[in-house]
């Protein structure tokens, strides 16, 4: 069972993130940062946790400041310094507050609650937050911006000049591959494209679409064509997955989603699919379609054996190779120190029960007793065995590893219970002499024995 607190948290700093990706790896001699982060807090956004639909361009400015100094862990909601303590405002301050801003719709927040801290009625010590008073005049109707008449699209071929700039990544539907014995079953292929050189990455058919089968592909990715800046997917469940997000926020990949039912976004891959469809496809063999992994080497050799090597219209006429020899000297490669697998593995919120046993996809694990009503955060591979050990960290410390529980061999655990003797404080004292005692009696001499 997730702790929803702690689901609210992960929402809310991985909403942050989405907010600042673009502008993490800004460069700093580039200009234009402040118009960016204000083209920003133009936008409307669906924030978790709140009726908002914007954020202040101060606001990102923290989060971008906060990230590159902290990281991801930096963008986790503080807990509140007046929790517990009165925040409702006076009638006649309300009243101030909204009379100003309707007065001068033009005001920002900021300049609202400066105009009414003026007024005699208003006492100085009062504190006046400035998310509170945007809540209270959005819930008026003075927040809202007139909206301008809808016009059409303004749609750009665009490309990047710089590999590793802008990976796109979709999912073709595949052919049906032998799996098992007899069995036929449908595949799926997950590509990656280098926007600037129509380099891929990595591409591989899969049996399912999802997240548990895109992730490995794309650490596949980046081991060989480093990290991307940004990254443009499209707008469908498995890409909408909170691991995909925690993984690109770890990394320092801005996650770009594509706008339902615009495919025209994603026209580079979806061109190369079409390449694929023609010039793989109509080619293969009985025995390339006999296993997955024989599908997948047949694509790897035509990807590197062919598709690399040959001239490209859209790069004027030089090959996807020789355009990122030319354009690849700044691509961002993970740190040597970096563990990608650990980096990868899934995470899951669960409650220790009182026998110290968590559940995880049918399997119960065993933990530390002293974890007994905590939640802890495990962490796992999807496609790992289910008797290999997964992680387990509570309150950011790794603990010792979860094991499935054996029944059988708890029979013969001796547990930990409490003792029935009474505690004595200080050293035991020795008990009083006895007859019955005899051991403690003086030894006869020799001599005494041979007299009797």
């Amino acid at each position: 069972m997730s702790d929803p607190q702690t689901d609210l948290q992960h929402d809310i700093a991985l909403f942050r993130y989405g907010v600042i990706a673009e502008l993490v790896q800004w460069p700093k001699e580039e200009k234009g940062l402040y118009e960016a982060i204000q083209t920003k807090a133009e936008r409307d956004y669906a924030i978790p946790g709140s009726t908002r639909t914007r954020v202040a361009a101060e606001t990102i400015r923290d989060w971008l400041k906060a990230y590159r100094r902290g990281g991801f862990e930096a963008l986790l909601p503080k807990p509140r310094a007046d929790r517990g303590q009165v925040r409702r405002l006076p009638a006649n301050v309300v009243e101030a507050l909204l009379a100003a801003k309707e007065a001068n719709p033009q005001l920002s927040v900021q300049l609202v609650i400066r105009a009414v801290r003026r007024r005699p009625e208003v006492p100085p010590d009062l504190p006046l937050p400035p998310s509170t008073v945007h809540r209270l005049l959005a819930r008026h109707g003075l927040m809202d911006t007139a909206k301008t008449a809808s016009q059409a699209q303004d749609r750009r071929r665009f490309a990047f000049e710089q590999a590793g700039e802008l990976w796109m990544s979709d999912v073709m539907h595949g052919p049906a591959v032998v799996v098992g014995e007899r069995v036929k079953r449908k595949t799926y292929l997950i590509a990656f494209i280098d926007d600037a050189t129509r380099v891929i990455p990595y591409a591989a058919f899969a049996l399912s679409e999802n997240t548990r089968t895109f992730l490995p592909v794309l650490a596949q990715a980046i081991l060989r064509r480093g990290l991307p800046q940004k990254l443009y997917v499209d707008n469908g469940a498995n890409y909408r997955s909170k691991q995909l997000a925690l993984v690109c926020a770890k990394l320092g990949i801005a996650l770009i989603h594509a706008r339902p039912y615009q495919p025209q976004g994603k026209g580079k891959i979806e061109r190369w699919f079409k390449t694929v469809r023609a010039q793989l496809l109509t080619r293969l063999t009985e025995a390339d379609l006999a296993s997955l992994a024989a599908l997948n080497r047949r694509l790897a050799s035509w990807i590197e054996g062919e598709y690399h090597h040959t001239p490209h219209r859209g790069l004027e006429g030089a090959t996807p190779l020789e355009q990122w020899a030319r354009t690849g000297a700044a691509v961002r490669f993970p740190e040597p120190g970096l563990d990608l697998a650990d980096l990868f593995l899934h995470e899951a919120v669960r409650k220790v029960q009182k026998d110290r046993t968590v559940s995880l996809h049918g399997v119960v694990y065993e933990v530390d007793a002293a974890l007994v009503g905590e939640n802890i955060t495990l962490r796992y591979d999807p496609d790992a065995p289910p008797e290999r050990p997964i992680q387990v960290c509570f309150e950011g410390r790794a603990h010792d590893p979860a094991r499935p529980v054996q029944t059988y061999a708890n029979c013969f655990v001796k547990r930990d219970r409490p003792s029935r003797t009474l505690a004595v404080d200080g050293p035991v004292p020795e008990p009083a002499p006895s007859a019955l005692r005899l051991r403690e009696l003086p030894e006869a001499d020799a001599d005494t024995l041979e007299g009797r």
